[in-house]
C-alpha cells in the first residue's frame, strides 16, 4: 500500500514531465513566431507574408492545445492512481470493521456465545466458517451477521458437528 508521500512523488514526476513538454512547446512556438516575423523582411506581397504569420500563429495555437490536452491527461492519470489506491485502502479498513462488528455480535448473542465461528470479510461479503451444534445455530449466525452495518452478502459455510454414539 502506498503512502501519501509516494503519491505526491508520482504527481510531482508527472507534473515535471508535463512542464518539460510545455517548455519545448513554448520554444517551438517562439521559433514559429520568429520565422514568421522574419519572413516579413522578405520582399513579396503583403498578403503572402500575412498568410505565413497566420499559419505560424495557427501552428502555435495547435501546439498549445496539444500540450493543454496532454497536461489534462497526465493530471487525470495521477488522480485516478490516487483514487484507486485510496479506495483499496478504504475497502480494507471497511472490511476489517465489518468483521469486528460481526464477531462482536456473534459473541454477544446468547444462542451463539461459545460457538467456534470464524468470520472473514472481503468487499462487504462476510464468510462464516466453523462447526456449531445445530442447524438452528447455523441459521442464527447468518441472521446475526447479515444484520450488521455494511454487510452486503453472507456466505454461510458453517457445518453441524457430528456426535458419534459411544
Amino acid at each position: 500500500m502506498k503512502n501519501q508521500g509516494e503519491f505526491m512523488k508520482i504527481i510531482d514526476k508527472d507534473i515535471q514531465g508535463v512542464l518539460v513538454k510545455s517548455k519545448r512547446i513554448i520554444v517551438i512556438s517562439g521559433l514559429f513566431v520568429f520565422f514568421g516575423l522574419a519572413s516579413c523582411q522578405q520582399e513579396g506581397p503583403a498578403e503572402k507574408m500575412g498568410e505565413k504569420i497566420d499559419r505560424s500563429i495557427e501552428n502555435v495555437e495547435h501546439k498549445m492545445e496539444q500540450i493543454t490536452e496532454q497536461v489534462g491527461k497526465e493530471i487525470n492519470k495521477a488522480r485516478k492512481t490516487i483514487t484507486n489506491e485510496s479506495e483499496e485502502s478504504n475497502q480494507y479498513v471497511d472490511d476489517s470493521i465489518i468483521t469486528a462488528n460481526v464477531q462482536a455480535a456473534i459473541v454477544n448473542d446468547p444462542l451463539l456465545e461459545g460457538a467456534d465461528i470464524k468470520v472473514t470479510t472481503v468487499n462487504g461479503t462476510v464468510q462464516l466458517s466453523g462447526m456449531v451444534d445445530s442447524q438452528e445455530l447455523i441459521e442464527r449466525a447468518a441472521e446475526v451477521a447479515y444484520a450488521q452495518k455494511d454487510v452486503k452478502v453472507v456466505e454461510n459455510n458453517l457445518i453441524v458437528k457430528v456426535v458419534l454414539p459411544e
